[in-house]
């Protein structure tokens, strides 16, 4: 039983997603930005790609064994989702303005939390951990989308 409360703190962001009273999977979000800038900063991009990569079939794993432990899917309280989707859109986007992050920030969580068609389609029919990483792999992925389509305007 102590390996599972081991998941379900790395789940959980370390225990942010237990939180009440604070939007927990905003600033899971917010927190994602500084640790991805740490990780660009000391380490080069492989790296850092390598960690998303392994963070997110980790993160498959965690918020599987953290959906059992709660009983529900995709409790709150799962944040390592938000990471995930944070450092997906970092990843990808051309970040040497500070201005395309705090819009990727934006972008991704409004589509998470409205989670317009195919994200709603994933959360609800798509169970367990990569259920729980895949809806917001794709907020992600969307939100790139957008940003490139304004960039592309705006040069």
């Amino acid at each position: 039983m102590k390996s599972y409360k081991i998941w379900y703190l790395f789940a959980t962001g370390f225990g942010l997603g237990t939180i009440d009273y604070i939007p927990v999977g905003t600033v899971a979000s917010l927190l994602a930005i500084p640790i991805w800038w740490m990780l660009m900063y000391l380490f080069p991009y492989q790296f850092y790609f390598l960690f998303l990569i392994t963070g997110i079939g980790f993160g498959v794993f965690f918020c599987d064994q953290a959906t059992k432990i709660i009983g529900i899917h995709d409790h709150k309280s799962i944040v390592w989702d938000e990471f995930i989707g944070m450092w997906t859109i970092l990843t990808i986007i051309p970040t040497d303005s500070w201005l395309w992050i705090i819009i990727a920030f934006l972008l991704f969580r409004i589509l998470d939390i409205t989670k317009p068609w195919p994200i709603s389609w994933c959360d609800h029919t798509i169970k367990g951990g990569f259920g729980i990483i895949i809806d917001d792999i794709l907020a992600s992925v969307i939100s790139v989308g957008i940003i490139l389509s304004l960039m592309n305007l705006y040069n």
